[in-house]
């Protein structure tokens, strides 16, 4: 077995791994989503996640300050960032996990479409085909004017939209801002927002709920450490597509502690998702001109409650141009 093999298979493993780990951590918030409020599980999640997304923020060596350069860029994704934390936690809360998954896996197909006017991408027929064939897979998992759509099914299509253009704006300022500033600004407006609202929703939390929210921050910290790895020692067109196991833990979670099996519906409609996000994925890695947008996402769509992935890759890895075939 060659090194770049065996780095591959290194990749693959520590990317289930951080997968696994977040699937579990989506599990505890749809627990606590029971008893409380997505705003104050967002707000709590933040302030435990402060102290381990610092340890990230003090290795930032760039100068500067933490005045954006990109001030409207940066407003538009903080706010798109905070739209998907509470959409996401919400989404997880009210529906089953499956179905949260399977709607939030579009995010690769959005982001496609999203690199059209924001990065100036060339999308060309095949991937266009993709991303309809991907579209047409959500409309499965909905089936609207068959089943009731509810605000948990808006709130992960809201989720898998602002997840994908907080991702592309990353894409577009992450050469020139700095990493404290992309990361610092959605934890902080996620902060503020769920403290003003907090006061409507509050519900005291006994030690044992305060604890779980805890492990939400630490099990995030701890699945991005994970998929740092993952990214560092194999090729993202092998890591990437490790995403999509969060559908197999989504169906044993939700069987076994929420008494859910996913219907024909979820499961042919995830099957179609999931297969043409991974064709994007395999077209974009052979592409020589392509600023490959889904490939350079590293992790799961933002909710600017924890440190996000891509950011904490060294620039090098993040950023650097792929040599043609």
């Amino acid at each position: 077995m060659s090194d770049a093999t065996k780095s591959n298979a290194r990749g693959a493993i520590y990317a289930l791994i951080a997968f696994g780990i977040f699937a579990t951590h989506d599990v505890i918030i749809k627990v606590l989503g029971g008893a409380y409020s997505p705003v104050q599980i967002v707000f709590f999640s933040v302030i435990f996640s402060f102290p381990l997304a610092t340890l990230y923020l003090m290795r930032d060596s760039t100068t500067g300050t933490l005045i954006p350069k990109h001030p409207y860029w940066m407003a538009a994704r903080t706010l798109a960032a905070v739209i998907t934390g509470f959409s996401a936690f919400y989404a997880f809360s009210v529906l089953p996990l499956a179905q949260v998954y399977a709607i939030i896996f579009a995010s690769p197909l959005l982001i496609t479409v999203l690199a059209i006017p924001v990065l100036g991408e060339v999308v060309r027929i095949r991937r266009w085909i993709a991303v309809l064939v991907g579209l047409a897979g959500v409309l499965i998992v909905l089936r609207p004017g068959q089943t009731q759509l509810e605000l948990g099914h808006l709130a992960a299509l809201a989720a898998a939209v602002c997840g994908a253009f907080a991702s592309i704006i990353v894409r577009k300022i992450g050469r020139e801002e700095r990493t404290v500033v992309i990361m610092l600004y959605p934890m902080m407006a996620n902060f503020i927002v769920m403290a003003v609202l907090l006061p409507f929703v509050y519900q005291p939390m006994p030690i044992e709920d305060l604890g779980r929210v805890g492990i939400i921050a630490l099990f995030a910290w701890v699945a991005g450490r994970f998929l740092i790895a993952a990214y560092n020692s194999g090729e993202a067109v092998i890591v990437a597509p490790m995403q999509y196991s969060q559908i197999i833990w989504a169906t044993v979670y939700g069987f076994f502690f929420f008494d859910e099996t996913p219907d024909t519906g979820t499961m042919l409609g995830s099957a179609v998702i999931i297969a043409s996000g991974l064709y994007i994925v395999l077209r974009e890695s052979k592409s020589d001109n392509s600023e490959t947008p889904v490939l350079r996402t590293r992790s799961r769509p933002e909710t600017g409650t924890s440190f996000r992935v891509g950011l904490m890759l060294p620039a090098a890895l993040r950023f650097k141009p792929r040599s043609k075939k």
